[in-house]
């Protein structure tokens, strides 16, 4: 019985663990690897097992660096089934089949530089129609029910408070001759979060597989967070400008739309043209919409007194790539939400293009930016960026809002293994190195917790 590790380790993305127990094999994870293109062009290596020999998959949430590689790995020959909560299963048959939309478009452009060039023409890492056949993998299981995956292998979801459908997956494992409990944290969500419910606590485990992507820092408070917000909106309504949000699709859109909602009033947004720019975005913030039972107390109360929490009247969902075009006519008073998060692709590069130059438009960034994306040098104070092989002066006003956040902090992550009895060993993953030894550090000094920072492809018996 042993765990080893394929993807997330000393990193943040590609989460990707291989549990053996007996003769079944299953997968926990299958994400994509983001960030450069020295890092993203491994997607296409091969697995480092035999995708026809995994028994089963484990998915704790839909965010393409935990799910982004199914598709593939079912192209390559999973037969079986996905375990993943409900609302997952419906934000992945988005996610996934837009990304395999991006994987057609990047080929297409790709393969027209190698046939000027006489070189042979690749191939989309998967297609939409790949990634639609991924949908049908899918097994929907509820939090809180214990399910039996595999002879001898239960799987149980909590949830982790993340986004919507995010799971912290209970793996009970007996080959025969001895039994273990394996937690996979997820990704943990940031307490007080709004609209979805905090992180469920856990109390045994054999072994603990745990995040780290803010294992070295401390969140600002909730409440320092929505002023932040709202005098940077009044600030740039005072300027007569534009404000960009670059936002994950999921999560994070839904989040900032609940909060327009809540402040209304009290930030003016009246006083703008708020666009959603982002067609997943939409059918995400649609989905959002429809599992209304995994809300918190506040999302719920407001989903029942007034209905949609994430509409607007004076929101505009554009589709449509036009309608997205016209909205840099606007020179000042619009409020434009759209992907990517990390500033790597989507629409939010075209309203870069059209604003970033000049100098009263606020930009918000409002998630993790992972080391080498457009959003990381934005944060890090790039004083030009290059679009589409031309140079534009970054003049804009760049805010950081570090209390918005959809992963726990470092007291968050510390206190969430505080409520494992016998403080049992952890794995920690999914985060960059500095991050991840800060919190390993910690865990062994508050906890005297046994720690092992994950390394690619070590394995661990249980």
């Amino acid at each position: 019985m042993q765990i080893e590790f394929f993807g997330a380790t000393r990193e943040v993305t590609g989460s990707c663990y291989l549990l053996r127990v007996g003769d079944y094999k299953i997968l926990v994870e299958c994400g994509l690897i983001q960030g450069s293109y020295e890092h993203e062009r491994h997607n296409d290596d091969p697995f480092h097992f035999n995708p026809r020999n995994i028994d089963a998959v484990v998915l704790t949430h839909a965010h393409l660096d935990h799910s982004g590689r199914l598709p593939l790995l079912i192209k390559r020959g999973y037969r079986g089934k996905i375990y993943t909560h409900r609302a997952t299963s419906d934000l992945c048959r988005i996610m996934l089949e837009d990304s395999g939309y991006l994987n057609e478009k990047d080929a297409l452009w790709e393969n027209k530089r190698r046939k000027r060039k006489g070189k042979e023409l690749v191939e989309p890492l998967y297609t939409r129609k790949e990634a639609r056949l991924a949908g049908r993998h899918f097994h929907s299981v509820e939090y809180g029910k214990r399910i039996q995956v595999l002879p001898g292998i239960h799987l149980t979801l909590r949830d982790a408070g993340h986004i919507l459908g995010s799971a912290i997956a209970e793996l009970e494992l007996d080959d025969g001759s001895k039994k273990r409990k394996v937690v996979f944290s997820g990704d943990l969500g940031h307490r007080g979060a709004p609209i979805i419910r905090n992180p469920e606590i856990v109390k045994q485990a054999d072994l603990v597989v745990m995040e780290s992507t803010y294992g070295d820092r401390c969140h600002r408070s909730w409440d320092e967070t929505w002023k932040e917000m709202g005098e940077i909106i009044s600030q740039a309504r005072s300027n007569k400008s534009n404000i960009l949000i670059p936002a994950f699709t999921v999560g994070r859109t839904q989040e900032i739309l609940y909060m327009f909602k809540r402040y209304y009033q009290d930030w003016g947004i009246g006083d703008w043209e708020v666009f959603l720019d982002s067609p997943m975005g939409i059918e995400a913030t649609e989905v959002y919409a429809r599992h209304a039972k995994v809300y918190d107390a506040a999302a719920r109360q407001i989903y029942e007194t007034d209905g949609d929490p994430f509409d607007l009247p004076n929101l505009h969902l554009t589709e449509h790539t036009d309608e997205s075009a016209r909205i840099n006519k606007i020179k000042s008073g619009a409020i434009i939400i759209a992907g990517s998060g990390m500033c790597t692709g989507g629409r939010i590069k075209r309203h870069f293009e059209h604003n970033i130059a000049r100098p009263h438009t606020h930009i918000l960034i409002v998630g993790f930016q992972a080391r080498g994306t457009l959003g990381r040098a934005l944060v890090d104070g790039v004083e030009t960026i290059h679009l589409w092989g031309k140079e534009y002066p970054v003049r804009a006003h760049i805010h950081t809002i570090g209390g918005l956040s959809a992963h726990a902090d470092q007291r968050g992550l510390l206190d969430w293994y505080g409520h494992f009895k016998g403080r049992p060993p952890v794995v920690l993953v999914h985060g960059e190195p500095e991050a991840m030894d800060i919190l390993a550090d910690k865990l062994e000094e508050e906890y005297q917790a046994p720690v092992t920072k994950a390394e690619f492809k070590q394995i661990i018996q249980l």
